[in-house]
C-alpha cells in the first residue's frame, strides 16, 4: 500500500517486554498514518495456529508483534491510557504481519493483523 493512501491516523505501542511480573511495557505511544478496515480475516499466527482478525491495518514501517493499534490520535486519549495500551478497550493487540516488496525491492506493503 502506497503511503498516500494511509489517510487515517492511529496510535501504536510498540516494543513490548515482559516487566517480570507478568505483565508487559511498551514504548511511548507514537502517531502513524495508516489505513484501517475493520473486518474479520483469517490468518496465520506466529504460531502456526490459524486465527480470525477484528481489523487489519496497512502500515508504511515495521511494527512489532505483540504491540498495540487504536484507531484514532493521541490527543483522545487521557494520559492514563497514552501510557498503557491495555487500558484502552478498542487498542487491539498486533497478532500477525505480513512486508511484501515492490517489483523494485525498494518500497513495502505492510499489513497487521489485529
Amino acid at each position: 500500500m502506497l503511503a498516500n493512501q494511509l489517510k487515517q491516523t492511529a496510535v501504536y505501542w510498540g516494543n513490548p517486554q515482559s516487566d517480570g511480573y507478568g505483565g508487559r511495557t511498551f514504548d511511548d505511544a507514537v502517531e502513524l498514518d495508516v489505513r484501517w478496515q475493520d473486518r474479520q480475516e483469517l490468518f496465520v499466527d506466529a504460531q502456526g495456529r490459524e486465527q480470525i482478525s477484528r481489523a487489519v491495518a496497512y502500515v508504511a514501517t515495521d511494527l512489532d508483534i505483540g504491540g498495540y493499534l487504536y484507531l484514532g490520535e493521541l490527543a483522545d486519549l487521557s494520559s492514563a491510557e497514552e501510557g498503557d495500551p491495555l487500558s484502552v478497550s478498542t487498542a487491539y493487540e498486533i497478532r500477525a504481519i505480513s512486508k511484501t516488496p515492490d517489483i523494485g525491492a525498494d518500497r513495502f506493503a505492510r499489513k497487521v493483523w489485529l
